[in-house]
């Protein structure tokens, strides 16, 4: 037994080490200077997340176990697969920001765009509650770990703790490429370590510890199909909530990249997340969770004592402080993606001196920011682990609802036609939704430390933020812009014609005929910018705070009234999307019936004329938009 376990670990070794090398080679590995400026390589943000989430197997087993049991082997795989589904969501969500000139800020960014700054508040308090809790929980956890066979006072811990969160603000401070190359050195070191914990693990199982794996999946069973379908529901979002902070960080891909170049690189380091820490972390959780251990007298050194367990002392004691080091760069990572998230709430509104950088572009203020407000986190809570667990869950859920509902809306209102290289089924987003969605209302009802926070957070967000918004918005500049309805009445009225048509058409067609009998109108989100002025008979009108039907009939009201010698034809494109993808079509054409009623001496013209040229090759052209030199707008 003991030459078998010699010839698999040094397989191992061996395997790992030789990878690493081969990767060392290459050139621009982690980080290449483009365009003036450092940008980082997939690989890069896929460690700097990797090593957020591979730091949640030293404190979120224990706490599954806590709430579910031995059920917690299967809930950890089962939460993986959900998370390897949400990450194709985010490498979507990536793609839609690109399209739209907006990089990194994941959530804050998305949820603007899509709902505006009201909601955008909300997620910029979610996602701050995730990050704050992250540092908070991997700093605690990483002295635990670590001082596991050395006792101390709790004051002497507790200084420890706020040592590493200053440590951490000032790698940060150093700039993002050192940061990269230091967290890709710690990660070789990582990875040699636990996967050592690992074979070891498979070596150590027993037939009676195979025994317990298989009573935790026929007791998980069981209780699915005991009582109802909505106990089995419930029991499920019971259990993926509890099994969640062992995936805490997935976010973190999309949040920074503001670092890469293309969402692309978002795509990769999904891809390189779900073959790694997706299969590493609920197979890990499987061979501690089915040892015969204590696990309430372990609950804060759980993996450190599972090491001693199999491997010795020594062992513990390496695992132990590796715990530690990858707890710190948990930290690490907290202190990258909020500088990324508030940057762009800084830039947005034109805080230009929070956001301002060093010689190594690092945006030390907001460094300094964090590391004063996570330190009061972890005094505050006395650095309670089952507090911040708590705590944290429930702001990582809410932003994965928020991103979710996002999407679904952002689907809704535009369909696929915008984003053709990367989509995803509505019906599994939808899915997703209410799977987050429940946990999150779970997880509010049962934690009412979680609840507190992210509730404190969030009214504070939104009383400074909106307070902010009234005054600093950016579209507030975007709105002067817009033409006022006066100007296009006036420019009706100055020509001869006696028939004039009317287009609505969608912001970004650039086609118009500028037949002085004809008017095209843009409506426009403000968060989106205002479309070019394409010609005098072009006219853009923003969409402020009402529906686009809403738009419409403000606009036709105003030429009812002001032009009762005109004879007015409004036309809008034929519907030819999908109603599954775009269901707001729908809606869209029913509210458009009704106009025939409002305005009874109006023609309306809903048809269509065949494909243009420019937009052969696409498969759903839009509602509001008319082909070029004709009187009818159909696509």
């Amino acid at each position: 037994m003991f030459t078998e376990s010699f010839f698999v670990l040094a397989a191992v070794n061996v395997a790992l080490i030789g990878g690493f090398a081969y990767l060392l080679t290459r050139k621009n590995l982690l980080a290449y200077f483009s365009g003036g400026r450092w940008w980082l390589t997939w690989l890069s943000i896929a460690i700097i997340t990797l090593m957020d989430e591979l730091t949640s197997i030293f404190y979120a087993p224990s706490e599954a176990f806590r709430v579910i049991g031995h059920n917690a082997i299967v809930y950890l795989a089962i939460t993986s697969v959900l998370m390897r589904v949400l990450s194709t969501r985010m490498t979507e969500i990536a793609e839609i920001l690109e399209l739209h000139g907006v990089r990194g800020g994941g959530v804050y960014s998305f949820s603007y765009l899509v709902l505006g700054p009201t909601i955008s508040f909300i997620a910029i308090a979610s996602i701050l509650v995730d990050y704050i809790l992250t540092a908070s929980i991997s700093t605690v956890s990483a002295v635990q770990n670590g001082l596991a066979f050395y006792p101390m006072s709790a004051a002497g811990m507790l200084g420890i703790e706020l040592t590493i969160v200053w440590a951490v603000a000032g790698l940060n401070i150093l700039g993002i490429k050192e940061n990269a190359k230091i967290t890709f050195a710690i990660f070789i070191v990582a990875a040699i370590v636990l996967m050592n914990l690992l074979a070891a693990g498979m070596l150590h199982m027993s037939p009676a510890h195979w025994h317990t794996v298989g009573k935790s999946f026929h007791g998980a069973a069981s209780a699915l199909d005991n009582g109802t379908w909505a106990d089995a529901y419930y029991l499920i979002v019971i259990s993926i909530a509890s099994c969640i902070l062992a995936y805490s960080g997935i976010e973190s891909v999309v949040q920074t990249a503001g670092f890469v170049k293309s969402w692309h690189d978002v795509r990769k380091a999904y891809v390189f997340l779900g073959v790694t820490i997706g299969i590493f972390t609920p197979l890990l959780g499987m061979l501690v969770l089915s040892q015969n251990i204590d696990f309430k007298l372990h609950e804060t050194d759980l993996i450190t004592h599972f090491a001693d367990l199999i491997g010795g002392i020594n062992f513990g004691f390496i695992v132990g402080i590796l715990a530690s080091v990858l707890l710190m760069m948990a930290v690490n990572t907290a202190f990258v993606a909020s500088s990324e998230l508030l940057e762009r709430v800084a830039h947005r509104y034109g805080f230009n001196w929070v956001i301002k950088t060093n010689r190594r572009q690092s945006l030390y203020r907001i460094h300094i920011f964090s590391a004063i407000f996570y330190s009061f986190i972890i005094i505050v809570t006395g650095g309670n682990q089952t507090m911040l667990a708590e705590m944290y869950a429930l702001g990582l859920i809410a932003s994965f609802t928020i991103n979710m509902g996002s999407l679904l809306i952002y689907r809704y209102s535009k369909g696929t036609k915008d984003v053709r290289a990367y989509n995803t089924s509505r019906i599994g987003t939808l899915i997703l939704f209410v799977i987050f969605l429940s946990c999150f209302l779970y997880l509010a009802y049962h934690k009412p430390y979680g609840t507190a926070l992210w509730g404190t957070v969030t009214l504070i967000f939104l009383g400074i933020g909106l307070k902010v918004a009234q005054k600093r918005a950016p579209e507030i500049g975007v709105i002067k812009q817009t033409d006022a309805p006066l100007n296009m009445i006036i420019y009706i009225a100055e020509k001869e014609a006696e028939k004039v048509d009317i287009y609505f058409r969608r912001p970004q067609e650039t086609n118009i005929d500028q037949d002085s009998a004809s008017v095209f109108i843009s409506i426009y989100s403000p968060r989106q910018g205002i479309p070019d002025k394409l010609a005098p008979n072009h006219f853009r009108f923003a969409n402020k705070s009402q529906t686009l039907y809403d738009s419409f009939v403000e606009l036709l009201y105003a030429l009812d009234y002001e032009l009762p010698d005109k004879k007015i034809t409004v036309h809008f494109g034929w519907p030819l999307s999908s109603w599954i993808d775009r269901l707001a079509i729908g809606v869209m054409v029913f509210s458009i019936m009704r106009l025939p009623k409002l305005f009874p001496r109006f023609r309306f013209v809903i048809e269509y004329l065949g494909r243009p040229e420019e937009t052969k090759g696409i498969e759903n052209p839009p509602i509001l938009s008319p082909p070029p030199k004709s009187r009818t707008s159909g696509k």
